[in-house]
């Protein structure tokens, strides 16, 4: 199905004329919620400005003017104070992670130092000879501007193996002992679809690019129930940033049982898994973002086995594409993303392809065949020209029906010949332009020239006819990243990259709500502050279409509502 992306925000001078209606139609009915006195923007072409929503059993039951006030009693009314109300947030591609009890956090950390004050106490609670893990630390946010080595974790936890993931998980830093139990010295060769880097002596240095199973497969796996008080805590940690609705980017079915798509025990991955979080919001679910998962691909055998398929679930959590895991390519966190052109400085190296053509067409078809929705990982140019050409040719091969694939970051620009091809069969982008902003120290180490400069791009894309979607990837994860950086094409420097790549304030906060909910085929039910819709809605303290752009990431969500109910309350 294809999307027009229209300039509606041209339309705001006549939303007043569109808030005709007379309050008797609404007189003194009943409602949970009144929300009124604010710009409210309901992302919606027919109604696009509003001041007061009135919300009944989850759902919105009108938009309108001052007379809502007349024309409801509700149980509880909330003064907007002239604040925006909006559609939540919906990210199209974002990982709960979890802490295992032998993990330190590292998302906020700002020194290498500090990372090694949490090991020195993470190592004397468990003892010599536990492993450490964590995940998060990113060179960008540390004072000292470098990645971790394996000598900053040896001066801190020597008798411990540690390993640490980069943001984005294309990376991993161990110390010596965890180099030692992974076998891994100066002899060892790169391994396959990954790199060993190391240091001018030739010896490993600790960082390990897109293979991070080579430390992590050594560690204790914690258990479900360990797991889950994270996994709640994670979720409810989204609120805060105005999320309402999550695609949850890597779960799988190993714990399904034998025959039915799973694994034995012993054979299971890490990951989280679909039946894990169904546990999760059967219990915790009305306290939640709603989710739908993406499902790594377990192979043809095990997916025709497995009884559900896209879709399955309910309006809180729901089964979403196969995607993520394999994906066509690394990324530019490990740097391994599969590029048309050299590295910036690296003649001959071009990142490499993580599976091979026919692998990857088996995969689509399988899926395809099934009746799954695809979502795979394409993050290099060469990566995005590949999978377009098979997502293409499949169904061409054999016709699907309002399928909704989509390329997962579309990071680089492809060919021309790429979005055409995207446009004519309808083929999304779920983009994640947060990454200009966190990235750009890696993107100007690696590309040059018009690859640089149009990285992560959203406007070409669009002016060709491509429907995009905007989510994180969890660098980082507040939607207001990708908001700024999508209308200012700005990095973290204040650099501008290739402004022709920039959106419209309006088209931005659709990507990120309205056409969001297309991905889910959720459109008729949230996305938009719409009679009938879902009552996800979000209070921001100041308005978001019209504030200098400047102020856009010092913006806060004061409310954040799911199922018409406020979960979220910034005191």
């Amino acid at each position: 199905m294809m999307m027009q992306f229209r300039p509606a925000w041209a339309r705001l001078a006549l939303g007043a004329a569109l808030l005709a209606g007379s309050s008797a139609a609404w007189a003194q009915e009943a409602a949970d919620l009144l929300l009124y006195n604010g710009q409210v923007a309901t992302m919606a072409d027919d109604r696009p400005l509003a001041s007061a929503v009135a919300v009944r059993d989850g759902k919105i039951v009108a938009v309108g003017g001052s007379e809502l006030r007349e024309g409801f009693t509700a149980q509880e009314e909330i003064d907007l104070q002239g604040r925006m109300l909006m559609p939540g947030f919906i990210d199209t591609h974002l990982h709960i992670i979890g802490m295992p009890p032998r993990a330190i956090e590292l998302t906020d950390a700002k020194s290498i130092s500090q990372i090694q004050e949490r090991l020195r106490a993470k190592a004397q609670e468990l003892g010599p000879g536990e492993w450490i893990t964590g995940y998060g630390w990113d060179e960008a946010n540390l004072e000292e501007g470098r990645v971790l080595t394996r000598e900053d974790l040896d001066a801190a936890a020597p008798g411990n193996p540690v390993a640490l993931t980069r943001a984005g998980q294309h990376s991993i830093a161990g110390n010596s002992l965890a180099l030692t139990q992974a076998g891994i010295d100066r002899d060892t060769p790169d391994p396959e679809r990954g790199l060993i880097e190391r240091d001018a002596r030739g010896e490993p240095n600790g960082i390990i690019r897109e293979r991070t199973d080579l430390f992590l497969s050594l560690v204790p796996p914690a258990t479900s129930e360990e797991m889950k008080p994270s996994y709640v805590a994670e979720l409810k940690s989204l609120l805060p940033l105005g999320i309402t609705s999550i695609m949850e980017a890597l779960s799988t079915i190993d714990d399904e049982p034998v025959g039915q798509g799973g694994l034995p025990p012993e054979e299971q991955g890490r990951h989280h898994t679909y039946r894990q979080f169904r546990e999760i919001y059967d219990e915790h679910g009305s306290e939640l973002p709603r989710a739908a998962l993406y499902i790594a691909y377990p192979g043809a055998e095990r997916l025709a086995a497995f009884p559900y398929k896209t879709g399955h679930g309910d309006d809180r959590l729901k089964i979403g594409p196969i995607g993520e895991v394999p994906g066509v390519d690394g990324g530019f966190t490990g740097p391994t993303a599969w590029t048309l052109e050299d590295y910036r400085g690296q003649p001959g190296f071009r990142g490499r392809a993580s599976i091979e053509l026919e692998a990857l067409e088996e995969l689509v078809a399988t899926s395809r065949d099934l009746g799954w929705q695809l979502g795979i990982h394409a993050i290099g140019d060469a990566a995005i020209e590949r999978l377009i050409d098979v997502y293409a040719d499949a169904p061409e091969e054999k016709p699907v029906k309002d399928h909704r694939w989509f390329s997962s970051h579309l990071t680089m620009l492809p060919p021309t010949r790429t979005l055409d091809r995207m446009a004519a069969h309808a083929i999304w982008g779920a983009a994640q332009p947060n990454f200009l902003y966190n990235l750009e120290g890696r993107y100007n180490q690696t590309l040059d020239g018009e690859r640089l400069a149009h990285i992560n791009p959203l406007g070409m894309p669009v002016r060709y006819g491509v429907p995009m979607v905007l989510g994180s990837d969890n660098l980082p994860i507040g939607p207001l990243y990708g908001i700024y950086v999508a209308v200012t094409r700005a990095g973290q420097s204040g650099e501008v990259y290739a402004p022709d790549e920039a959106v419209s304030r309006l088209l931005a906060l659709q990507m990120y709500t309205r056409y969001a909910a297309h991905l889910t085929w959720d459109e008729d039910k949230k996305g938009t502050i719409e009679v009938g819709k879902l009552a996800d809605l979000i209070v921001v303290d100041r308005d978001l279409l019209t504030i200098p752009s400047a102020e856009i990431l010092n913006a806060q969500v004061d409310l954040t509502i799911v199922d018409g109910k406020v979960l979220f309350r910034r005191d």
